[in-house]
C-alpha cells in the first residue's frame, strides 16, 4: 500500500541521516491516510495509550494528558492531539511505519501520530532523536535550522521551546510529502489548515540508559561477581597509589562481562523492547497447545503478525555454530540454525499459512515456536 518514491537510499544514507535534513516532496504519491481525526480521538481514550492535547490561546500554552473522557474541552484555541504508538494498534500505520525499515527495526520507536487545526504546533524546539515526518490530508509549513546555542523558553512546565532559529528548509508540505530531520536540529511545523501527521521516530539510547538496564539485568542473572584479586601486588613509595597494572587489571574484570555472550544477550532483549501496548498475550488458561497449533497449519489458517511487532536479531558470526536466536520485547527465541532461513523468512512476513509457503518436512521446531509466538501474542490465527 505504501511505497516511497522520489527517493534514492544510498544518497540519503551518505549524505542526510544523522547530518543534514531532507525534504522529499511526494514521497509517498495519492497518499492515504491509515486513520482519521475520529479515529485517532478514539484512541485517545484509551487507558493504556500514550496521548496528549497542546492547544495554544493567544500566548497561553496548555497540555492535557488523556485517557480523555471529554476531549472537546481540552481543544481550545489553536490546538493538537498526538498519540503515541499508533503503529501497533492499526495494521496499515503499522504497514506505513515499516515502509523506512532501511533504518533496522531495533533503531526504531514507535509511529506517532498527530491531529491539527489551523495555526497549530507544538513551538519551535529541538529533538534528541532522528524522525521522518510523513504530511497526511491538509497542509502544514515545516522550517528546519541548522545545530547551534538557541536560547529556550518554557512556555509550560512540559514544554521545552527555543525562541528562533534560521531556517535552511521552510516549506509548505501536503499529502505524501515527508520532512526528515536528524537530532539537534531545531524545527518548527504550523499548521495552515485541519492536517494529520505521521512521525517515524528513531530511538538513540544514551549511555546511562544502557548502564541502568545492563545493571539490571547483571542483577538479575548474576553477573559481575568476580572479586579482585592481585596475587602480583608490587610494593610502592606511597600506599595510597594505584599502579597502571591494577587501573588495567579493573577495567579488565569489568570488560570482561562486557565482551562475554552475556552482552549480547542483554543487548538483543534491551533493543527489542518497545514498551508495548497492545499486548493481546493469551491467558494461560487459554493457551494453544502444539496439536491445535498443527491442526490450524493443516486447515490452512492465515496466523497474522500483530501491529508493532518487529523482531531482531545479532549478526552470526562465521564460526558460529549454535541455534538461531531472535527477540521480540524482551524475549528470546531459539530454533535450529538449520531452520534460520526459514524463520527469517517467516518473521519477515505479515502472514504466514501452509498455503502461502512450504512449511519444510522437519517442523517440529516450527509448530514449537509458532506456538510460543501465538501464546505471547505476536502472531493470532485469523
Amino acid at each position: 500500500m505504501y511505497t516511497l518514491q522520489n527517493f534514492d537510499l544510498d544518497i540519503f544514507l551518505r549524505d542526510y541521516w544523522q547530518k543534514k535534513p531532507m525534504l522529499i516532496k511526494q514521497g509517498f504519491q495519492l497518499f492515504e491516510d491509515p486513520l482519521d481525526e475520529h479515529e485517532l480521538a478514539g484512541l485517545a481514550l484509551e487507558d493504556n495509550i500514550d496521548s496528549r492535547v497542546i492547544s495554544r490561546d493567544k500566548q497561553n500554552w496548555q497540555v492535557s494528558h488523556g485517557p480523555f473522557n471529554d476531549i472537546n474541552q481540552h481543544c481550545v484555541g489553536a490546538w493538537s492531539l498526538l498519540v503515541q504508538k499508533v503503529d501497533q494498534f492499526i495494521p496499515q500505520a503499522d504497514e506505513l511505519m515499516r515502509t523506512f525499515s532501511f533504518i533496522p527495526y531495533w533503531r526504531m520507536t514507535d509511529l506517532m501520530v498527530s491531529f491539527s487545526n489551523t495555526d497549530a504546533g507544538v513551538g519551535a524546539h529541538i529533538d534528541q532523536y532522528d524522525v521522518f515526518i510523513i504530511q497526511g490530508k491538509g497542509s502544514r509549513r515545516w522550517q528546519v535550522g541548522l545545530p547551534a546555542e538557541y536560547g529556550e523558553s518554557l512556555p509550560h512546565p512540559e514544554l521545552r521551546q527555543i525562541n528562533s532559529f534560521s531556517p535552511v528548509i521552510d516549506e509548505i508540505l501536503s499529502a505524501g510529502d515527508i520532512i526528515y530531520i536528524p537530532p539537534h536540529h531545531p524545527h518548527n511545523g504550523i499548521a495552515l489548515e485541519d492536517c494529520m501527521n505521521y512521525s517515524v521516530g528513531f530511538r538513540a539510547p544514551s549511555e546511562q540508559e544502557m548502564l541502568t538496564s545492563f545493571a539490571d539485568y547483571a542483577l538479575e542473572h548474576n553477573l559481575f561477581n568476580q572479586r579482585y584479586k592481585d596475587k602480583s601486588i608490587t610494593p610502592r613509595a606511597y600506599p595510597g597509589e594505584i599502579k597502571q597494572q591494577e587501573l588495567s587489571h579493573f577495567k579488565h574484570l569489568l570488560s570482561s562481562t562486557l565482551t562475554s555472550s552475556s552482552f549480547e544477550q542483554w543487548l538483543g532483549k534491551y533493543l527489542s523492547e518497545t514498551n508495548r501496548l497492545s499486548n493481546n498475550e493469551v491467558e494461560e488458561d487459554e493457551h494453544y497447545s502444539e496439536e491445535e497449533i498443527v491442526g490450524l497449519l493443516a486447515d490452512g489458517v492465515y496466523f497474522l503478525r500483530e501491529p508493532g511487532i518487529k523482531p531482531i536479531f545479532i549478526e552470526s558470526q562465521a564460526t558460529d555454530n549454535t541455534d538461531f536466536i531472535f527477540y521480540i520485547e524482551s524475549q528470546s527465541f531459539a530454533v535450529p540454525l538449520k531452520g534460520r532461513d526459514f524463520v527469517l523468512n517467516f518473521l519477515n512476513s505479515p502472514a504466514y499459512s501452509t498455503e502461502l509457503v512450504e512449511t519444510p518436512k522437519s517442523c517440529l521446531f516450527f509448530t514449537q515456536l509458532l506456538t510460543k509466538l501465538v501464546n505471547s501474542g505476536f502472531w493470532l490465527p485469523e
